[in-house]
């Protein structure tokens, strides 16, 4: 079963409502890319009447986070994963449509082959850039995700 952005936001919807009811989706799912976006409206506004900081963090962790599952399922091994840290820079306030993009795919072939490898947990940083609808950025996100074969 590959992952695909229909899969991905019936995921969401079932497993992480919060993330779904303040409209995050998944846009867009390849190889090593990833987009996901939120459109700012009343219940995912913050008092200054922009996208709450959180719901960002949620849009910009899925598009690290979705491509971190969908190589450990292409590598049929039990893998654990989990985000260790996480920072994050603000440079526009958040209105309109929102769209966060990951393109570090390709950081998490190694990290999952030495874990199959050397059986130790394995530490990789992604990055995840927010644009706006007249394409300025406006925050990024980077996550440290760990893996471990079990």
């Amino acid at each position: 079963m590959t992952l695909n952005r229909s899969k991905l936001n019936k995921f969401l919807m079932l497993k992480i409502p919060s993330a779904w009811l303040c409209g995050v989706r998944v846009d867009e799912i390849e190889e090593n890319t990833c987009k996901v976006s939120v459109k700012h409206k009343w219940i995912n506004q913050n008092p200054f009447k922009s996208l709450y900081f959180a719901v960002q963090a949620m849009a910009a962790e899925l598009t690290t986070g979705a491509l971190v599952m969908g190589k450990i399922q292409q590598s049929n091994r039990k893998i654990s994963m989990l985000v260790a840290q996480n920072r994050a820079k603000f440079t526009k306030k958040a209105t309109g449509k929102i769209s966060f993009y990951c393109y570090d795919g390709h950081l998490i072939d190694e990290a999952i082959e030495k874990t199959l490898s050397t059986g130790e947990g394995q530490t990789l940083w992604m990055k995840s850039t927010g644009i706006n609808d007249t394409g300025e950025q406006v925050a990024v996100f980077e996550f440290e995700w760990t893996i471990k074969a079990k």
